[in-house]
């Protein structure tokens, strides 16, 4: 007798997803991380709010206004995404020379741009126009998808930078923004990946048959259902690593506190 999974792979990286942001949400109220990370995890609320969007609104809303409530969405991830790259960036480098860290803020601010701008297509801005619903929303999708590009590109700079100089500022070894920074930068690189390998193959495999451009979607599929397992793992990673306190946090919160010193028995007025 065979028995037939009742999911979908799909189905199944969508509800990993979910829960793993629960409990991560859960792990950083819990550790009282919230204060400290406060971008971060608003970007996590933010992401599980557009997979439950995904799922309640999907079918049960008119294409176009779901397309709208999407692209909204989009925009307001991006935006919290190059939030928590600020964020993450001044944890991880308190107390570095605004001499130090201007130039090398601005360096890698350009090459993120320059890599933007040569990264994918471009609309032709001549015919661009605000004149219809339509052309607006078009707009704030490339909006969307060229911000993501580029926190994705500060995100990979930034995770260089932390591994090779974060010790010696405040993201040393096994520090919560060194793992937060780490995390992020492994889900960027992967989803970087993703889509040059994909504009590699749309540039170069011209299917000629129905078949052949069914398995080029199935492969496009695969790749992104990769990219969301590397996810489930960077969530799980966050997870294991958020809960515990970082190195020397015991041993600070153990410490006791000095006594002040009481006065002198001759300095002790009596009560009249």
């Amino acid at each position: 007798m065979h028995h037939s999974f009742p999911f979908t792979v799909g189905q199944v990286l969508w509800a990993l997803t979910f829960a793993g942001q629960l409990v991560l949400l859960v792990v950083l109220m819990g550790r009282d991380l919230v204060k400290r990370y406060p971008w971060f995890t608003a970007s996590i609320v933010v992401f599980a709010l557009r997979l439950l969007v995904e799922v309640l609104l999907t079918g049960r809303m008119a294409p176009m206004p779901l397309r709208a409530v999407f692209i909204v969405l989009a925009d307001l991830m991006a935006l919290v995404g190059l939030l928590v790259v600020f964020e993450i960036a001044r944890r991880a480098f308190a107390g570095a020379r605004t001499q130090t860290w201007t130039p090398w803020a601005l360096g890698l601010i350009a090459a993120a741009i320059g890599v933007l701008i040569v990264w994918g297509p471009w609309p032709e801005w001549k015919q661009v126009t605000w004149d219809t619903p339509l052309a607006k929303l078009g707009l704030m999708q490339l909006a969307a998808q060229k911000a993501d590009l580029l926190m994705d590109l500060l995100t990979v700079e930034l995770g260089v930078m932390v591994v090779l100089f974060g010790r010696c500022f405040q993201a040393g070894w096994r520090t919560h923004t060194q793992r937060i920074a780490i995390g992020l930068s492994t889900v960027a690189i992967t989803w970087l990946t993703v889509q040059g390998v994909w504009q590699i193959i749309a540039k170069t495999v011209h299917p000629h048959s129905q078949e052949e451009y069914e398995r080029l979607i199935a492969l496009g599929g695969r790749l992104v259902n990769a990219n969301k397992m590397v996810y489930i793992a960077v969530l799980v990673w966050w997870i294991a690593c958020l809960w515990f306190d970082e190195p020397g946090a015991a041993a600070v919160a153990a410490t006791p506190q000095p006594i002040e010193s009481l006065p002198a028995p001759d300095a002790v007025q009596p009560a009249e």
